[in-house]
């Protein structure tokens, strides 16, 4: 646990001006508030602002209690100076501690603009000790004390991807036994120290239970090499600094008296070469926020002799592309509810790195969950599928961490029910594309599951760390085939499988570019593929649906977020792809899940909105934030329902009664489950 230092020294500051010096005293607690509390840790100052913005500002306008958490102090090379071709900032002697300070500076005026308006609203600063034996930094927004910002304020990589022992990296790799603090000047925490990798599992382990997030953001701790030049697509700081929050993580999860968790990853660096994921009004706000934290006017507003922002950031304050896109790196897939034997509902999703799964007997039934099955380490998202006999299987991936750097890998994971509404096998898994796991970071997707051609043997797709599709078949005769090679360049993010209702299989890829499909041209036939599909660019998730004797594909529309959709028809070689047609009137970002006619999705506002496909768009939009991707479900007995998983960890879902699609409006969001449950 993080306890405050009995000598801890509090300060209550306007922006980065000292105003008042208090009596020593425990850090405030963070105030709770209903809906679930949010938890982000990143590795620099700024990561949140780029890489987790709008959700970040969706949290911290909807009242939630939200903290973030930075391992590093951010140092570079200690100069605060913005150089480019429209600035000529006069270029100060480096001093690592205040270009730190000024980073903290731009932080605090950053999130107290989005909190209240006011960038100078004042904070309540204190120094704690962790639980690691070191000292950490707290801040408390005096105005909307529920909001947290804590400084572990270690040496930082001081480059992308070159090597340097002394980092997180470092560490992580076993090359150094501690990692050294690099201070902040005008931190109150003026003791120097320094960490093991353990410790620093401990310290972050101590935030969590400080803390008691029931939503935990983080950054992507696979994400992959570039194919030609071999290195990182991610600073190693963003990369290694999740790996010591996967670690603290499951050591949490063993802690009693908690409450339930999920995780989300955010992508990095790479956003940079992707299609514009973020409409124009939010990605300008998320712009005027940045430059809050650049410092860009350079008034002296806050005091500091170290100055009131990064003014690295001022002469590129969208970042390298980085601004107009905000994605996540797991939990992308829709298809995690399922209609099982009995016509009710089983809904998956991954709570305290175990799989939690939620039951509706029948369409009247009540709802029961979260019952977590045995196994821990499943990273985020979930994929069900009905098998012909009934019995439903649910899919994931699974993070060993081992004892060792070397002992990191990830790998394909399912587990399936005994009989047709029984419970769940143990995990059974399927390995890895990647033979080489240290050079591939384990980049892999998550599984897209589909069985084969009625006979009840599954197969899973995914994307490996060459970008290219492989699948692995269950056998007639028992067993797996290997991890089969089914091609593609530079896909991204999770392939979607779909049959349509002769059984044809489709999968289907994107790219940076386009969208690729693979094609079965009747039961039970070869995979072709891949196939171009004509599409123009996407913001990447794609969800999609039987519909006649084709599918119906969903995505996003780049630079506006409006949902758009195609069909993928039978044809002599490949699929025909119908004209694209909008269906979405509303901005909004992540993707999108359609069932028995009915659209879900993440609006403009980060909240859960639902709107008819048929007709014009008319969306109604909720006031609740959600973690994920949302599922929906045409039920045989004709209602369609939908499902997302909320901040506050719990399962929320609506429903369209038969018939009551077209110009209805869905029942109000309701948790699935409202009466205390056991704690497994």
């Amino acid at each position: 646990m993080v306890a405050a230092s009995a000598s801890a020294a509090v300060a209550v500051v306007s922006g980065g001006r000292v105003t008042a010096l208090d009596t020593p005293q425990p850090a405030a607690a963070p105030t709770r508030t209903v809906g679930g509390s949010v938890l982000q840790v990143v590795a620099h100052p700024d990561d949140d602002l780029f890489f987790m913005n709008p959700d970040l500002s969706r949290s911290l306008t909807s009242g939630h209690a939200l903290t973030t958490a930075y391992l590093t102090a951010g140092e570079s090379d200690g100069v605060n100076a913005a150089r480019g071709p429209h600035f000529k900032d006069p270029r100060p002697p480096a001093d690592r501690g205040r270009y730190a300070e000024a980073r903290q500076n731009g932080i605090r005026a950053a999130y107290a603009q989005m909190a209240t308006g006011d960038r100078t609203s004042p904070w309540k600063r204190s120094a704690i000790e962790t639980a690691g034996g070191g000292h950490a930094e707290v801040d408390v927004l005096l105005s909307r004390p529920q909001i947290s910002l804590v400084w572990l304020q270690l040496g930082e990589a001081r480059t992308v991807s070159g090597y340097r022992p002394d980092s997180l990296r470092g560490l992580w790799e076993g090359r150094i036994p501690r990692l050294e603090a690099q201070l902040a000047s005008g931190s109150p925490v003026t003791t120097p120290f320094a960490y093991t990798k353990d410790e620093v599992v401990a310290t972050i382990t101590g935030v969590l239970e400080r803390f008691r997030p029931t939503t935990i953001r983080m950054q992507d701790p696979t994400p992959g090499r570039h194919l030609r030049s071999g290195k990182f697509t991610d600073h190693q700081d963003h990369m290694y600094g999740a790996r010591f929050v996967q670690a603290a993580a499951a050591r949490y999860e063993r802690f009693p008296d908690r409450p339930h968790y999920s995780v989300q990853n955010y992508l990095g660096y790479l956003n940079s070469a992707l299609p514009h994921s973020l409409d124009p009004a939010t990605a300008n706000a998320k712009l005027r926020t940045l430059k809050t934290y650049a410092w860009m006017d350079k008034e002296d507003y806050c005091g500091s002799p170290a100055g009131c922002g990064d003014r690295k950031v001022a002469a590129r304050p969208t970042g390298a592309n980085w601004v107009q896109s905000q994605r996540y790196t797991r939990g992308e897939s829709t298809s995690w509810l399922v209609e099982g034997a009995d016509g009710g509902l089983y809904a998956f999703a991954v709570l305290d790195g175990r799989m939690a799964v939620w039951h509706r007997t029948g369409p009247q039934g009540r709802w029961t969950g979260p019952d977590l099955l045995p196994g821990p380490g499943l990273d985020p998202g979930a994929s069900a599928v009905r098998m012909p006999d009934g019995r439903v299987a649910v899919f994931g991936t699974r993070t060993t961490l081992g004892e060792r750097a070397a002992d990191y890998r990830r790998d394909v994971v399912f587990a399936v029910q005994d009989v047709p509404g029984g419970p769940f096998g143990s995990w059974q898994s399927l390995g890895t594309p990647e033979t080489a796991d240290a050079t591939g970071t384990s980049a892999i997707s998550g599984p897209a599951p589909v069985t084969l051609d009625g006979s009840g043997r599954l197969a899973v797709y995914v994307r490996d760390a060459r970008r290219t599709l492989r699948v692995r078949e269950q056998l007639p005769q028992g067993g797996w085939t290997p991890w089969l090679r089914l091609g593609g360049t530079d896909l991204m993010g999770e392939p979607v499988v779909t049959k349509d209702a002769s059984g044809r299989r489709y999968v289907t890829a994107t790219t940076p570019r386009t969208v690729l499909s693979w094609y079965q041209q009747f039961p039970g036939g070869r995979l072709t593929g891949p196939h171009p599909t004509g599409l123009p660019p996407t913001t990447l998730p794609l969800s999609a649906a039987p519909e006649a004797d084709g599918i119906r594909l969903f995505f996003r529309k780049p630079d506006s977020g409006a949902v758009r959709t195609v069909t993928l028809a039978p044809g002599a070689t490949r699929p025909r792809v119908s004209p694209v047609r909008e269906v979405g009137g509303t901005a909004g970002y992540g993707a999108v899940s359609a069932a028995g006619g009915l659209l879900t999705g993440r609006v403009a506002g980060g909240t859960v909105g639902v709107s008819p496909l048929a007709g014009p768009p008319a969306w109604t939009e909720s006031e609740m934030l959600f973690a994920g991707s949302p599922a929906s479900a045409a039920e045989s007995t004709g209602p369609a329902t939908t499902a997302v998983l909320g901040l506050d960890a719990k399962l929320h879902w609506t429903t369209y009664p038969p018939g009551s699609v077209e110009g209805g409006r869905p029942q109000p969001w309701r948790p699935a489950v409202t009466e205390p449950q056991d704690r497994p």
